[in-house]
């Protein structure tokens, strides 16, 4: 492991685990993602929430803040009547597209192997249980 990574694993605050905290949970990456395929990598809340599926209001938000507040990010408040908002990957965001990009690329090309391990495997196990 080079010298600066083992620092880094090793000292009290680890910059790759709080990052990989964060980008590594359930919705992180799908926001990243659903910006990246926006028009102008922009978009509102209720267009990010349709084209997410399963993730609820109270988490798109959580998301969207910690997202924010990491710099990936950012909410521009428009002041019209109702109030509109409007989410942008920030340089740093766009930055880290081409990882997720080729993340998501990875799993679109191996799903099927993943899938076909994943029932032989339960198959088994349900075999070894009976």
């Amino acid at each position: 492991m080079p010298a600066r990574m083992e620092k880094h694993v090793r000292g009290a605050r680890c910059p790759l685990q709080e990052l990989l905290t964060r980008l590594g949970d359930k919705w992180s990456l799908l926001v990243i993602h659903a910006l990246a395929e926006a028009p102008k990598n922009r978009a509102r809340f209720s267009e990010l929430k349709r084209g997410i599926s399963g993730i609820s209001q109270r988490m798109l938000t959580a998301t969207l803040r910690n997202l924010e507040r990491d710099g990936i990010l950012t909410r521009e408040v428009f002041p019209v009547i109702p109030p509109r908002v409007e989410y942008t990957l920030t340089a740093l965001g766009r930055d880290i597209l081409h990882p997720v990009q080729s993340l998501v690329g990875w799993v679109e090309s191996h799903w099927e192997k993943i899938e076909k391990s994943r029932a032989a495997f339960d198959a088994m196990n349900t075999a070894n249980k009976a």
